[in-house]
């Protein structure tokens, strides 16, 4: 209340203050700054009698720091300076001028202010901070415009620098411009002079074709006047000739009327003659047609005959045929009848292929041991491979005895070992007794018993011991394998099947396989040494090392002799030809020693 009627004791003495100071300050102001303390001053004192009911509420509903004589230009609080205009309104010409002046000690003045004037202190404060902020508001607008002057500067100078560059490219276009313009001016001068020229040769050429044309006129109408006169004088010529030929006809008639009659019987004559030709030759051919014809006919008629004869000859070779054609069908009737008999009354033929399953090998085993073989024959071969299988699995045979009767090679009580050798190391040993049995005959003279020598050479090889069970062992395999020749024949004489004893057919046979390894080996031999012409001893025992690895010294030093025809203890330095070498070998006792390196591979199954 104390407010509207005056001023209080308290604000009086704080003006007096306040005057007080500004007095102080003043001697360091300005003119401009002080008229403007003073107005603003003056502003405050005016204002400071105001009420509370001079505020006013602002279109947001927050209370105006102005008083009521401001009306449209309140400042809102708690808003950035220079924000949009609906927003806030722009501030008063005084703050605008306080903004531009105001500095540390306007400040301090105006802190002074607002510490004093209790009533006005939020006004005053107001004001203070909206300053405060739109100072702040323009250095860092001032702030964030430094570099884009910066920016604006070198863009600037750049595109100076661009224009300049234009400038320069526009003044080289310009200058070619322009030469191009002189040279075209130039070329449409020469054009229009050669027009001009042109033109004068137009008009010279339009008088000249004038001239030729009224030339040619005169001459299109005196060649028109010379026809004229042509063709009166050619239709002169014809009357002329008419007139002379109406004058002989007159004076020949009689003449033509004659010669026209004798004309006319000449030809009734012709006529005559010739339909009596036409009638009497109308049938007649040409002889050259004629002969043609005949020469014809007999062809044919030769031909006819031939045909006819040789259809005779068809027809009874046809019913000899037929006649056959009835036999073959009641023969072929009977066997079909006597087949399905046969059918109903013997057993099937087994499916051989079958066997492949369970003979070792497999079905290309089987295919070479049946290739060629009748039934009887497979069923020897199937029994042979199921005895040897047998046979393998039998670890002991049971002895004949000691009796008079059991063969000397097989006298034996008790059980005997099976030894299980393969089938090709059963061959090789028959090989080897039947060799040494004929060296031996051939040394005595005599021919000795196959059986005690058999027994005998295995004593020496095997020992006692052991003779017994290779004997049992080597009977087993040559009674279960008659497919194998060497086997089969020397079973048939160990046991005295063959009954005159004659081995001559064994021999010939171990003969011939001893000549063809013989010659394999040796084969083999040439192809080691390669071509080569002339041999040394390292050579030729390289080359007996490579076909035959497991060849002794001793079987090597033999042979190494009997090629270069020295004995063992000369030196073994001389050079013999490739051939030479050869021919010696094939001569002297040569074999093999191990197994064939190419035929290893194919005796697998077999040597089992």
């Amino acid at each position: 209340m104390a407010a509207r009627g005056g001023t209080s004791p308290e604000s009086s003495s704080k003006t007096t203050s306040c005057q007080t100071h500004i007095r102080s300050v003043k001697p360091t102001l300005s003119k401009k700054q002080k008229a403007l303390v003073s107005s603003g001053s003056k502003v405050l004192f005016k204002h400071h009698s105001f009420s509370l009911r001079s505020f006013q509420l602002s279109a947001r509903g927050q209370w105006s720091m102005w008083p009521a004589f401001a009306a449209g230009q309140t400042v809102l609080r708690n808003h950035k300076p220079c924000s949009a205009p609906e927003e806030r309104t722009c501030s008063p010409r005084l703050q605008k001028d306080m903004l531009s002046f105001l500095s540390q000690p306007y400040r301090e003045i105006f802190e002074f202010f607002i510490d004093n004037f209790k009533t006005y202190k939020p006004l005053l404060s107001a004001i203070k901070n909206e300053y405060e902020a739109t100072l702040a508001h323009q250095k860092e607008t001032i702030r964030a415009l430094e570099p884009l002057k910066a920016m604006v500067t070198t863009v600037s100078e750049e595109c100076t620098q661009q224009m300049l560059a234009l400038q320069e490219k526009e003044k080289v276009e310009i200058n070619t411009l322009k030469q191009e313009k002189h040279h075209l001016l130039k070329f449409i001068d020469n054009m229009k002079e050669e027009k001009s020229s042109l033109q004068t040769q137009v008009e010279h050429l339009q008088m000249s074709v004038a001239e030729e044309y009224t030339r040619y006129l005169q001459e299109y109408g005196a060649r028109k006047l010379l026809l004229a006169k042509l063709n009166d004088m050619h239709n002169e010529q014809l009357n002329v000739k008419q007139h002379q030929a109406q004058a002989v006809k007159g004076e020949d008639v009689v003449k033509l009327t004659l010669a026209l009659k004798m004309a006319r019987q000449d030809l009734t004559k012709a006529q005559m003659k010739l339909n009596a030709m036409t009638a009497e030759y109308g049938d007649v051919v040409p002889r050259r047609h004629f002969e043609s014809l005949e020469k014809k006919y007999s062809d044919l008629l030769q031909e006819m005959k031939t045909l006819r004869k040789d259809f005779d000859q068809l027809h009874e070779e046809y019913g000899t045929l037929l006649e056959i054609h009835r036999e073959t069908a009641e023969e072929r009737d009977s066997f079909f009848t006597r087949l399905q008999e046969a059918e109903r009354s013997h057993t099937p033929r087994p499916n051989w292929a079958k066997c492949s399953e369970v003979i070792p090998g497999g079905v290309e085993r089987w295919d070479r041991l049946a290739k060629g073989k009748s039934s009887h024959q497979l069923v020897d071969v199937l029994l042979e491979e199921i005895g040897i299988g047998v046979l393998k699995e039998m670890n002991a045979f049971r002895g004949w005895g000691k009796g008079n009767k059991v063969p000397v090679h097989l006298r034996y009580e008790g059980e005997v070992k099976n030894k299980k050798p393969t089938k090709k190391d059963v061959v090789n040993i028959l090989k080897d007794v039947w060799k040494e049995k004929i060296a031996l005959d051939q040394q005595t003279g005599e021919r000795s018993s196959l059986p005690e020598f058999f027994l005998s050479y295995l004593q020496k090889k095997y020992g006692d011991a052991s003779a017994v069970e290779w004997s049992y062992t080597l009977y087993e395999y040559m009674r279960l394998c008659p497919s194998n020749h060497v086997m089969s024949s020397f079973y048939e004489i160990l046991t005295g099947k063959d009954e005159e004893g004659n081995p001559e057919p064994f021999v010939a046979k171990l003969r011939s396989q001893y000549v063809s390894e013989k010659q394999e080996y040796l084969q083999e031999l040439k192809n080691s040494l390669g071509d080569a012409t002339e041999v040394d001893a390292d050579d030729l025992k390289a080359a007996f090392c490579r076909i035959d690895p497991e060849i002794s010294d001793q079987t090597l030093d033999a042979y190494i002799g009997l090629a270069y025809q020295v004995r063992r203890e000369q030196p073994d330095q001389e050079v013999v030809p490739a051939d030479t070498i050869l021919e010696r070998l094939r001569v002297g006792d040569v074999r093999r020693v191990g197994p064939s390196l190419r035929k290893e591979s194919t005796t697998d199954f077999e040597g089992e």
